[in-house]
């Protein structure tokens, strides 16, 4: 008997998903009416046929930042919304996500909202995407609103790129240095040090430790290897645990140089998605408790939900950041001009362009920086090869 996917609206108006078995689809129909779900999207599901594109395709962040400004587009340009939606997904590159915004269109097609669709998809869509919809949707201003997400999504899109782009240099070169002394330590050393053991001679010290990590990696790599995948394996473990992402989090803030570009980087996705929020019409309560969530950082989250607690018993949002010692004395005065001036969207999206400036400069000075420090861990680690392998032979050619 074959399986029929579906979505719809149950009895209480939330979507639900999921297969219904029927000998034929006018069964299939009946009785989700009897269950008094109401059909947004009906269809067949075949095993035979397995989609491998759609098994291995991965959502990517850019793929959102392209809908969401391609969507405001053709919204601004008075194009329907399921239109819309068909065109994005004859234009989107990624089949599951063109699998995701057929079905959407097919939902808002059926009678669906889009906000109610979008969060039926949390995997895909975060809760600050579909609230930003849902706001704009109330207030009917949904071509504005996805227009400013759009902006807001695509800062953020590159200021994330341009961080990667920039640890990008020195992680090759240090992977690069990391793997040219495995293979001088397990094929070159070896052969060189046989030579010298032939001598008999006293090795400095030097010698002995280069010769003991040699024979340690040629005949325990194993052991190792496991250590290194175990020692991932606990960590993303333990990080995962609320005791452990406090704990790394938190340290993660205090890193020299990185703790510092860090807190910014936590700062500016704070101040831009309360800031977008509360341009889509969004309170000031709900839009901190979203943006909660969004933070990918214990320290961040724990104050977050401290200062709307506050603001729900009457306080200001200042007043909880000028106690955080994380946070720059700047933005807390900069947020208390901005409730008294009742222009607190205005100036949260101040606190993003001078924050984002610093983010670049701070971004610069490190890959300045990195060139030397590079060069300088070079010429350590030559000099130390040189020192404990050159002089031995040295000395044995002086001797002879």
């Amino acid at each position: 008997m074959p399986n029929f996917k579906y979505k719809g609206i149950n009895s209480d108006g939330k979507v639900v998903t999921g297969l219904v078995e029927a000998s034929s689809s006018v069964d299939a129909e009946s009785v989700l009416s009897e269950k008094g779900i109401s059909i947004l999207y009906f269809k067949e599901k075949t095993s035979s046929s397995v989609d491998l594109s759609l098994f291995f395709s991965k959502v990517k962040n850019k793929d959102l930042v392209v809908f969401a400004r391609q969507f405001s587009i053709l919204i601004s340009a008075s194009v329907t919304l399921v239109e819309s939606l068909k065109i994005l997904a004859n234009q989107t590159t990624s089949p599951k996500f063109r699998q995701v915004v057929s079905e959407l269109a097919s939902e808002v097609d059926g009678g669906a909202r889009l906000s109610d669709s979008l969060e039926s998809r949390d995997e895909i869509f975060s809760k600050f995407f579909v609230n930003v919809v849902r706001s704009g949707e109330t207030s009917g201003k949904l071509d504005e609103v996805l227009n400013y997400l759009a902006d807001e999504l695509e800062k953020d899109y590159d200021m994330t790129s341009k961080i990667k782009g920039a640890m990008i240099y020195p992680a090759f070169v240090f992977t690069g240095l990391v793997a040219v002394g495995i293979i001088m330590m397990v094929f070159v050393v070896p052969k060189l040090t046989e030579m010298m053991r032939q001598t008999g001679g006293e090795l400095p010290g030097s010698t002995r430790a280069l010769i003991a990590i040699s024979d340690f990696l040629v005949g325990s790599w194993y052991f190792l290897l496991i250590f290194a995948l175990g020692a991932v394996y606990f960590f993303r473990k333990f990080y995962k645990t609320e005791k452990g992402k406090n704990i790394i989090d938190r340290i993660s803030l205090k890193l020299p140089i990185f703790g510092n570009l860090l807190n910014k980087i936590y700062l500016v996705r704070f101040a831009r998605s309360l800031n977008t929020l509360l341009v889509g019409g969004v309170t000031i309560t709900s839009g901190l408790k979203i943006v909660a969530e969004v933070i990918d950082n214990a320290v961040y989250k724990e104050l977050i939900d401290n200062t709307r607690k506050e603001v729900e018993n009457g306080n200001s949002i200042s007043d909880v950041f000028s106690e955080a010692a994380f946070i720059p004395h700047m933005v807390p005065q900069m947020i208390k001009v901005g409730e008294k001036t009742g222009r607190l969207d205005t100036v949260l999206s101040r606190i993003v362009d001078f924050y984002s400036r610093e983010i670049s400069n701070i971004v610069a000075n490190l890959m300045t920086l990195m060139e030397p420090i590079i060069m300088v861990i070079m010429g350590i680690g030559v000099g130390v090869m040189v020192a404990a392998i050159v002089l031995p032979m040295y000395q044995m050619s002086a001797n002879m």
